[in-house]
């Protein structure tokens, strides 16, 4: 926190205290004028105690009204913070440095995690002050009021009802609520799978299994929110108890005094008021225990994101990435993602240049999208070189990289948005006819000129409104909006049908003809058009292919069969 911040919760915590303080000397000033008056004195001797009570009652709101307003300020700027650092953490690792967390655990991190941390300021350390503070000066009224005897008592009250009850509250909620955060993250990721995923589950008959999984994490959630409501509920009826119990004391020590002729009856009935008032201060902390069991809990889950290491480090003084054209080599290149474990890429080298394509080929595990995750700067080489016109890509910072090397994914994300916005990620400034130039060349201006809203048509959730093929030539759209100088492109026609794939593939080459490109895929058909096809498994270079009537092998997964292919390169 920032000193500014630091001085914001001091104050709310004052603001809370004084509150407070005027709670309690509203409770005990009119007990007194109401005993002082029982004695039927001249109206000037209650004038004093009359104008407090107006002064208490106005000071009571306009500090609780501060406190509310200071604890919550200082709430919502560190929430804001938070989640800004968490989305700037997660930028940095994603995706390579996300492999443990699930996308609706991670979810429930960054909204329900952090909004538990509020709790620390609102319902915690603002309360915990100001029932410090007040609570002090109710002993102290007490001692000057009615004696030791009464004092004693209620500071006994105060701490059982402070400190005792609180912890006991802690104890029985600590196991619940160190599992609460958890197991909110695996239900949110669980019926974040079963939305996602509810038309291939429909079509494989998974339904019932996913909502059974969800049910039972939907139980367990449950059951420990019914153990944090029973603590709950311990928390508001033990105050209650021990404080009907401290009045009782304070009581009988008011009487005792009273009787002795140590005190007179209007101090006897203030001090028992302020008794009274005073744990309505402590009766709040068992509450704010537990609030911040949980704060502390989803604070550890928060800093295990904040905490994982970075896949890809930028280095501290980062050079100016050259203007361009630029050549992109691999030399020897080793990845491995676990330390000590297998290689995911043994020696593999490339080279892009401008208006060259190379394509990578070869069964599921072969290593094809390391290399582009290697080329998009999201995992760095355990051994071997990647350069950029000759100088290491570690030299320059890996956005810039990425904003000379871009990727068109295999399953791109469309946002529920329309065509124009899910073109303007990439460019925020475009101009409309930008846009209309860049959809132009990947073969859609005819169909976006044809709907009634044109580039404004909402594409629905994930592109769920537009075909397979639509939803890739708008991402590759985005990708030329984006203009890098250096195209990944990972399995393009991977979501299509055989008719679709020969009119996307020439669509794509024709867009990109100035650009270097790096083509993974599957489908060999098309591959005429290429420059270079390297064959990888298990992470190796099987084979290279250049020029014409050359037969490609490509193995697939281990203990499969093989299959030659003839595959004629342009050049």
């Amino acid at each position: 926190m920032t000193v500014s911040l630091w001085w914001r919760l001091s104050a709310a915590a004052g603001a809370g205290a004084l509150a407070a303080g005027c709670a309690v000397a509203l409770l005990a000033v009119s007990g007194f004028l109401l005993a002082r008056a029982s004695q039927h004195p001249d109206i000037a001797a209650l004038s004093v105690a009359v104008v407090a009570v107006r002064g208490l009652s106005l000071g009571r709101a306009m500090f609780r009204y501060g406190e509310r307003l200071a604890s919550h300020d200082v709430a919502f700027r560190v929430l804001a913070k938070a989640r800004v650092a968490i989305w700037r953490r997660l930028e940095a690792l994603a995706p390579a440095g996300l492999p443990e967390f699930h996308s609706g655990d991670l979810l429930a991190r960054l909204i329900s995690d952090v909004d538990s941390t509020q709790d620390l300021y609102i319902r915690a350390i603002t309360p915990a002050l100001a029932a410090g503070l007040v609570g002090a000066g109710a002993v102290l009224a007490c001692l000057a009021l009615i004696g030791g005897a009464g004092g004693a008592v209620l500071a006994a009250g105060l701490i059982a009802g402070g400190l005792i009850v609180p912890l006991t509250c802690l104890a029985a909620v600590r196991n619940a609520a160190r599992r609460t955060a958890p197991a909110r993250g695996k239900f949110a990721g669980e019926v974040a799978d079963l939305l996602s995923g509810a038309a291939d589950l429909c079509v494989y008959g998974g339904v019932e299994f996913a909502v059974a999984r969800a049910s039972l994490s939907s139980k367990e959630l449950g059951g420990l929110a019914r153990r944090d409501a029973m603590a709950a509920g311990l928390s508001k009826g033990l105050p209650v108890l021990i404080a009907g119990l401290t009045v009782w004391g304070v009581l009988l020590a008011g009487v005792n005094a009273v009787g002795s002729g140590a005190i007179d009856r209007v101090p006897f009935a203030a001090a028992t008021l302020t008794a009274l008032a005073a744990f309505e201060v402590v009766g709040v902390l068992p509450g704010a225990a537990i609030a911040l069991t949980h704060a502390r809990t989803s604070a550890a889950r928060i800093g295990a994101v904040m905490k994982a290491p970075e896949p890809v480090a930028d280095p501290p003084h980062p050079d100016p990435l050259p203007a361009g054209p630029l050549t992109v080599t691999l030399r020897d290149a080793q990845v491995r993602y676990l330390p000590g474990g297998p290689f995911a890429l043994d020696g593999v080298s490339l080279e892009l240049t401008p208006g060259r394509t190379v394509a990578l080929v070869g069964p599921n595990g072969a290593g094809k999208s390391t290399v582009a995750s290697v080329l998009l700067r999201f995992v760095d080489l355990a051994s071997g070189s990647f350069l950029i016109n000759g100088r290491a890509a570690g030299d320059f910072l890996a956005d810039d990289v990425r904003k000379a090397i871009g990727g068109c994914p295999q399953d791109p994300h469309l946002f529920h948005a329309s065509i124009a916005e899910n073109l303007r990620v990439a460019s925020p400034g475009a101009s409309d006819a930008e846009l209309d130039a860049v959809l132009s060349r990947v073969g859609l201006a005819p169909w976006v000129g044809s709907l009634p809203s044109g580039a404004r048509t909402l594409v629905g959730e994930n592109g769920a409104a537009v075909s397979g093929g639509q939803r890739q030539r708008i991402a590759l759209a985005r990708t030329l909006l984006a203009d890098p100088q250096v195209v990944v492109l990972d399995e393009p026609t991977a979501q299509l049908d055989a008719d679709a794939r020969g009119p996307l593939m020439a669509d794509i080459f024709r867009a990109l003809a100035r650009r270097a490109v790096l083509l993974i895929t599957h489908d060999l058909e098309g591959l005429d058009q290429v420059d270079e096809i390297i064959a990888l498994d298990r992470g190796r270079v099987l084979l290279r292919v250049y020029g014409q009537g050359v037969t490609v092998w490509q193995p697939y997964s281990s203990g499969a069969t093989s299959r030659m292919v003839s595959v004629n390169c342009h050049r």
